[in-house]
Parts: C-alpha cells; sequence; structure tokens
C-alpha cells in the first residue's frame, strides 16, 4: 500500500471490517445518550498524555446507574473500580481512561465530579471506574499529568456528536504496533429484523502484535507485543450484566482480528454497558423486587457480531487519525518519535 499525509479513517481508506451497516457518525455516541469528552495534555518536548471520558447518559449517573459488564483476556492493568463492577454488574459514575500512573488522580476526579451533582448531597461512597495504558513511551509519565482539574474538564467537556479520534485524550502518548496508536471508534446499526439496535465501540490502543488490515499481516511480525488496550462498549440493547459481559468478550473477537499478540505484559480489558432505560437502575427500581429486562440468549448473536465489527474498525482508526508524534521516553530518559500508519 502506498503512503499518504493526511489521517483519514479506515472508511476513508475503503476498509471496512465485517458487514453490519455502521450508525450516522459511526461512532460510539451513534448510542443515543452516550457523551464523550476529551482533554489532551501537551506541555513542552516530555509530556504527551490527556484524559477520555465516556458518560453513559446525560443524567446523573449514580442515581440512575446502568446495568454493565466487565470481560478480561489479560489482567496486566491497573484499572479501578473492577471488583464492584463485577460484583454489582453496574456503573454509577463516568468512565476515565487515563494514564497509568493518573489513575489515582482520575479517581480523585470522577469523586469531585459525582459528588458535586445534584441529588448527591448525601453521597458517601461511590465506584470511580477508570481504564488505563502506560504511555511512558511516549510521555513522561512520572509527571504529574493529567491533573485531577484536567480530568475534570473531560467529564465535563463531554458531548454526544462526533468523536475526536487519533492522538488525543486518553492516546495523545499511546503507541500501538510500533505505530502511533490513540482513540478511535466505531458503531454498528441492526436492521429492524434484529431489533434495530445500535452498538458503539471507543478504544485506548498502547498495545501490539503483527498488524492485520482486513486479514493482512502489515509490518513486522511480533513487533511490541506487551502494551495494553481500554475498550468501551455502549448499545441501547435491553441486557442484564450478564449479557453485558458476554457482550464485552465479543471486543477481544474484535481486538484478535487486528493481530493482536495478548501478550504476559498485555492488559486487555473491555467494558459493556447500557443505556436503556428499561434496564437502568434508577432509586425507585433499587428500592423494590422488580422483572430483570433482558433479550434472550437466542437473539444475541447479531449483537456479538456488531461488537467485534465495532471493535476491529475502532482499532484501526486509532491508528490512521494518529499523526506523528514526538516525546520522551520514560524508561530510556531520552527523546523519542513515533511515526503514524499511512495507507492508501
Amino acid at each position: 500500500m502506498e503512503e499518504v499525509s493526511a489521517p483519514m479513517r479506515a472508511r476513508e481508506l475503503n476498509i471496512a471490517p465485517g458487514g453490519l451497516k455502521t450508525g450516522p457518525l459511526n461512532a460510539i455516541t451513534d448510542v443515543a445518550g452516550v457523551r464523550v469528552g476529551h482533554v489532551t495534555v501537551k506541555q513542552g518536548a516530555r509530556i504527551r498524555t490527556g484524559a477520555t471520558a465516556i458518560l453513559p447518559h446525560g443524567g446523573n449517573p449514580f442515581q440512575d446507574k446502568v446495568p454493565a459488564g466487565l470481560a478480561v483476556f489479560n489482567g496486566f492493568g491497573k484499572m479501578a473500580g473492577a471488583t464492584q463492577l463485577i460484583e454489582l454488574g453496574e456503573i454509577e459514575t463516568p468512565i476515565l481512561l487515563t494514564n497509568t500512573l493518573a489513575v489515582g488522580r482520575a479517581i480523585e476526579a470522577i469523586n469531585c465530579w459525582t459528588l458535586a451533582q445534584p441529588g448527591n448531597e448525601r453521597v458517601a461512597s461511590l465506584n470511580a471506574v477508570v481504564g488505563e495504558t502506560n504511555d511512558g513511551r511516549l510521555n513522561d509519565i512520572r509527571q504529574p499529568f493529567p491533573t485531577v482539574e484536567q480530568m475534570r474538564e473531560a467529564i465535563d467537556s463531554a458531548t454526544d456528536g462526533p468523536v475526536m479520534e487519533g492522538a488525543v485524550g486518553a492516546g495523545s502518548g499511546t503507541v500501538a504496533f510500533g505505530r502511533k496508536g490513540g482513540i478511535g471508534t466505531s458503531s454498528r446499526k441492526l436492521g429492524r429484523k434484529q431489533g434495530g439496535y445500535s452498538v458503539g465501540v471507543l478504544v485506548q490502543s498502547n498495545y501490539g502484535g503483527d498488524l492485520r488490515i482486513d486479514g493482512r499481516p502489515l509490518g513486522d511480525a511480533q513487533a511490541d507485543v506487551d502494551g495494553s488496550i481500554m475498550m468501551v462498549l455502549a448499545t441501547d440493547a435491553p441486557l442484564s450484566d450478564r449479557n453485558l459481559r458476554r457482550l464485552a468478550m465479543r471486543c477481544h473477537g474484535g481486538l484478535a482480528r487486528t493481530g493482536a499478540a495478548l501478550s504476559n505484559g498485555s492488559g486487555d480489558y473491555a467494558i459493556a454497558f447500557s443505556t436503556a432505560e428499561a434496564v437502568r437502575r434508577t432509586p425507585e427500581r433499587r428500592m423494590q423486587a422488580s422483572p430483570i429486562l433482558d433479550l434472550p440468549n437466542d437473539l444475541l448473536s447479531p449483537l456479538f457480531l456488531a461488537a467485534i465489527e465495532a471493535t476491529e474498525e475502532a482499532i484501526l482508526n486509532s491508528l490512521l487519525m494518529a499523526e506523528d508524534t514526538e516525546g520522551h521516553d520514560t524508561l530510556k530518559d531520552r527523546p523519542a518519535r513515533i511515526e503514524a500508519l499511512r495507507l492508501k
């Protein structure tokens, strides 16, 4: 393939994983109510980092919790909030993605934001959900960025509509397959006979292996096998936390299709949540026994396929929308430059 200079999404290059249709934006925000915000921190020659916030809806997520599931393939990671998410099967805060050493500050940012929301005046405990990858190959990760205030900016700026991709937010300093990684997103829209549901995925790519596009190998085999990826999936299908975990598992299918090594040093995490009003865990529903609305198992396969396809395309977009980036390699303590992937 010939190289071109400008960032382009996969479909602009006629790369269209799978056969399902995308949503209008081909983004996680095609799932109604989902909001995404970024803060990108670029200072001097050494700081290339940031945070990305995903809000499940435009209301108060602590009061109107959403069912959720978590699927971990290789657990070499420092995700926060995982055990309660697994135990209760719900998310009650924004999700923040950032760098490994900023997880503590991200928790503080979520805590401050949540406690400040109207209706939360008596809240005394909450479960902040934070995902991370290590951006130390391009960022002086030992420095205290992003700050708590900067991460609150990511939450406050979250909006529906198009999502910025590439070297932005939590993807500012990430590296994938030896090329510049970043934030990527994609969506799928099922047909009416399949329920008409939407599935959207957003990823923070920072992993390695033998990159494959449309099943074809590209680049050095097994280059940079260690690393991590965070995958966040949203759907408007009414699903239980059990089936959301099953849906999250399919994100790893899309990850594998890109040639991921899934190595010992890889942290491969997928979170899935449903925005459907019928399954939202409101204060009233939490105070009494209520029937659990859930699609039958036999109707889930189209959603599984949508998750696989959207994850694969989101990863490709994270690479293709990135830009050449100069920064600082923390371990080698020297300047670093990582080039973006360009295809035609």
